[in-house]
């Protein structure tokens, strides 16, 4: 089964689709096409396809289809493939695809598939990050917007900077409990938000452990020179920043508010229990694996962006 979401991203799928299903076919493959219309279309149908046993479900969109594709598929034997069209794609670049649906198709031709982690926040499963606090007021801002894209979120951060307030958070682990006002919390699965931003450089998706990266509150520059390092992976360096690696936590605050879950915002309760369940999910990735380096690979991924982009202004679908 073939899932598109027709609105994610900034460019359109009319043209995109027939490409997909010919190439998919070219490759052995008998194709369902179902395309999405509202919130939770993606989760229905991926739920058909596991009653059905189709051999595999592909997520065409951006990091919400991929979640409500892959909360279907949990647990379940069946695998998702990625076909990166959002704004962020945040797991499709932690497993190294290019960020575009047709390039991604070679993954699912080699029919290289992986058991790989997910996690859950209040048992609402994430497979990239989950976070509070500043991270969280972006999302929700950003979500508000009618344009998506880089630069749009660029401005709904800057916006949300400007006013934000670090709030005081509990982090409980089985051998620690961390007290603190906190510019955010991010529990990760995965090792980047999206667009390269690098929360946790060392995660890993088939280590059966989540990367909590804590921000501690500090003033407005050193705030903002926390950006550079998420931009250059070396975030782990900052004397701001713990970076935690355990299976499960506890996070506690003193009231509900927002939160996210791979880019989506949430509203959550005061306490909210991170788990990260082993091999849960199967997943087509590629048969090469990218080995993190600071600043080698942020600029490796920059550049194949870049060249990427290039190549769509002279080559159409085809």
């Amino acid at each position: 089964m073939l899932i598109v979401n027709p609105i994610s991203g900034t460019r359109s799928k009319r043209k995109l689709i027939p490409v997909l299903e010919r190439r998919l076919k070219e490759m052995g493959f008998d194709i369902d096409t179902r395309l999405t219309e509202a919130r939770g279309d993606a989760t229905r149908l991926a739920r058909e396809a596991v009653a059905k046993r189709y051999y595999g479900v592909l997520a065409c969109g951006g990091d919400g289809t991929v979640n409500e594709t892959a909360r279907a598929l949990c647990d379940t034997g069946i695998p998702l493939g990625i076909l990166p069209a959002g704004s962020g794609n945040g797991l499709a670049r932690h497993i190294g695809l290019l960020i575009d649906p047709i390039e991604a198709l070679r993954v699912i031709g080699e029919r290289h598939i992986e058991d790989c982690d997910y996690c859950t926040a209040n048992d609402r499963p994430f497979f990239c990050t989950f976070g509070v606090g500043f991270d969280a007021a972006v999302t929700h801002k950003f979500s508000r917007q009618r344009r998506r894209g880089l630069l749009m979120y660029l401005k709904s951060a800057i916006d949300v900077f400007v006013s934000f307030s670090p709030e005081r958070y509990s982090l409980r682990t089985d051998d620690r409990v961390l007290v603190d006002k906190a510019f955010l919390i991010a529990c990760c699965n995965a090792s980047q938000y999206g667009n390269n931003a690098f929360i946790a450089p060392a995660a890993s998706i088939r280590d059966g452990l989540m990367d909590i990266t804590v921000i501690h509150k500090a003033n407005p520059l050193a705030q903002a020179l926390v950006g550079v390092d998420l931009m250059t992976g070396y975030i782990g360096k900052n004397a701001l920043i713990d970076i935690i690696r355990v299976s499960h936590a506890t996070i506690s605050r003193d009231k509900t508010g927002v939160a996210h879950i791979d880019g989506e915002p949430v509203d959550m309760p005061e306490t909210i229990e991170v788990i990260c369940h082993p091999g849960g999910l199967r997943m087509f990735t590629p048969r090469d694996k990218m080995t993190f380096r600071p600043l080698v690979t942020p600029l490796k991924m920059m550049l194949r962006d870049w060249r990427l982009a290039a190549s769509r202004l002279f080559t159409p679908h085809s």
